[in-house]
C-alpha cells in the first residue's frame, strides 16, 4: 500500500521569488486588521467587560428588538444581545447588579427568565455566568500580558539558539498572526473571551513549532551549503519540510472541522479562531518569516562556521527552481 503524499518529494517551489508579493500581502493584511480593531473593535465577553451573561435558547429565532424590549422593562440596565450558533440562541448581557447581595444576580436571573418565559412560550433558559468589574480588568492585563511575554520570550529563544535575523523575523511572524485573529474577530463580532486568548495561545505555539522546524532546517543547510545563494538555500530548506507543514496542518484542520461541526455554540469561537491561526500561521511561516532573513541580511554560514573553509564535496549551485 502506497503511503498518501499531498506534497511530492521533488517538490521544487520558488517561494523567495515572491516574496515582495507576500510582503505586500501581509502589509495590507496588518493594517487592515489593525484598522478594524481600531473602528470595530472587539465584541469582549463578559470575562473582560463585566457583567452578567444568560444564555436563553428560544422555540423559533426570535425578534431581537422584542427580547431586548422585555429584558429593559425589568429595570435590570441597558441589555446587549447576541444570536450564538443558530438564530434561536441568545446571549444577554446586564450589567452586574448594584447589590452586594450574593443573591442579587440569582434574582436578575430569574426575573428574566420568566420575563422571556411569558413573552415567548417554549424559551428555556440554559446558563449565566458573571464577572465583576475588577476581575474583567485584571483578566485583560494578564490576558495582554501574556501575549506579550509569549512573544518576547519566543523572539529571544530565536535570537540565542540561532542568530539575531531570526528572533526578528520569527517575531514578526508572529506579531502578523495574532493581528490576523483580532481583526477577524473585529470583522466577525464574535463574543471575545478567555477562550479566545486560549486560542490565541495555541495559534502561537502552533506557528512557533512550524517556524523551528523551517529555522532548523534553514540552520542545517547553512553549515552544509555554505557557498549557496541565500535565496536558494531558503527555497531548498522550505521545500524540504514543506511535506511535513501541510500534512501537520491537514491533519489539525480535520480535527477542528469535527470540532466546528459537534462542539456547539460554546466551542465555536475558539474552534473559529485556531482554524484561522492554522492557515495564516503556515503562510507566516512559509512566505514572511523564512524570505525575510534575506531582507534583514541574513548571509550563508552560521556564526563561527562562516569563517572556517567549505570541505570537499559541498554542494554550491543553486538548485533551478520553477
Amino acid at each position: 500500500m502506497r503511503l498518501l503524499k499531498i506534497v511530492p518529494d521533488n517538490t521544487n517551489i520558488g517561494f523567495v521569488r515572491i516574496r515582495h508579493i507576500a510582503f505586500a500581502i501581509t502589509a495590507l493584511l496588518t493594517i487592515a486588521a489593525i484598522a478594524l480593531v481600531a473602528t470595530r473593535g472587539l465584541n469582549m465577553g463578559v470575562d473582560f467587560v463585566g457583567g452578567v451573561s444568560i444564555e436563553e435558547k428560544f422555540v423559533t429565532a426570535p425578534p431581537l428588538d422584542e427580547v431586548r424590549s422585555t429584558v429593559n422593562r425589568l429595570g435590570l440596565g441597558e441589555a446587549s444581545l447576541q444570536q450564538l450558533g443558530g438564530a434561536n440562541t441568545v446571549t444577554i448581557r446586564l450589567p452586574v447588579p448594584e447589590s452586594t447581595d450574593p443573591a442579587a444576580t440569582d434574582q436578575m436571573v430569574e426575573k428574566v427568565k420568566t420575563a422571556l418565559a411569558a413573552k415567548f412560550p417554549g424559551a428555556t433558559f440554559s446558563n449565566y455566568s458573571t464577572v465583576s468589574g475588577k476581575v474583567s480588568g485584571e483578566l485583560v492585563q494578564n490576558g495582554v500580558l501574556a501575549v506579550v511575554l509569549a512573544i518576547i520570550g519566543i523572539a529571544i529563544f530565536s535570537w540565542f539558539r540561532y542568530e539575531w535575523q531570526f528572533g526578528v523575523s520569527t517575531a514578526v511572524a508572529i506579531i502578523h498572526d495574532v493581528l490576523m485573529t483580532l481583526g477577524f474577530f473585529a470583522l466577525t463580532q464574535m463574543v471575545f473571551d478567555l477562550n479566545i486568548v486560549a486560542a490565541v495561545l495555541t495559534i502561537i505555539g502552533y506557528s512557533i513549532n512550524d517556524k523551528m522546524v523551517i529555522d532548523d532546517r534553514i540552520r542545517e543547510n547553512m553549515r552544509k551549503f555554505r557557498k549557496m545563494e541565500m535565496r536558494d538555500l531558503i527555497d531548498l530548506s522550505v521545500n524540504e519540510t514543506l511535506p511535513r507543514t501541510v500534512m501537520t496542518s491537514v491533519t489539525i484542520m480535520l480535527a477542528l472541522a469535527a470540532l466546528l461541526i459537534f462542539g456547539g455554540h460554546v466551542l465555536r469561537g475558539f474552534t473559529a479562531a485556531m482554524m484561522l491561526g492554522i492557515v495564516v500561521g503556515t503562510y507566516s511561516s512559509i512566505y514572511v518569516s523564512s524570505s525575510l532573513l534575506i531582507t534583514l541580511g541574513l548571509k550563508p554560514g552560521f556564526r563561527e562556521d562562516r569563517k572556517s573553509s567549505a570541505p570537499d564535496g559541498e554542494r554550491v549551485a543553486p538548485r533551478d527552481l520553477r
